[in-house]
């Protein structure tokens, strides 16, 4: 599956303080309707993102009815984004857990 879409930064202070891109609604639907088949388990459905040409691997972790795509610091650091900014996202669904890697 694959998805195209503009998400805002968010700054999560949780457990462990984390920058997300919050996937709107209507594609945490979409994705909602692959869950079972994509995840992992927990919920957590692995993906490869791309935002402004830089490729990673990460999983989408479910919260409040849609998706959070993880932004680790070294991501935000190629991006150079933070809370509050828009990204636009080309995301596909895996099929089985990836560790974080990037593509050049």
């Amino acid at each position: 599956m694959e998805l195209q879409f503009r998400a805002t930064v968010i700054y999560w202070r949780g457990p462990a303080p984390f920058f997300y891109a919050r996937i709107p609604a209507d594609i945490g639907a979409e994705i909602g309707k692959v869950k079972k088949a994509a995840s992992y388990g927990w919920g957590v459905i692995p993906v490869e993102a791309t935002i402004n040409g830089i490729t990673f691997t990460t999983s989408l972790f479910p919260k409040d009815d849609t998706y959070l795509l993880p932004l680790k610091q070294v991501v935000r650091n190629k991006l150079g984004v933070t809370a509050d900014d828009q990204v636009d996202v080309e995301m596909t669904i895996g099929g089985g857990y990836v560790p974080l890697q990037f593509r050049d």
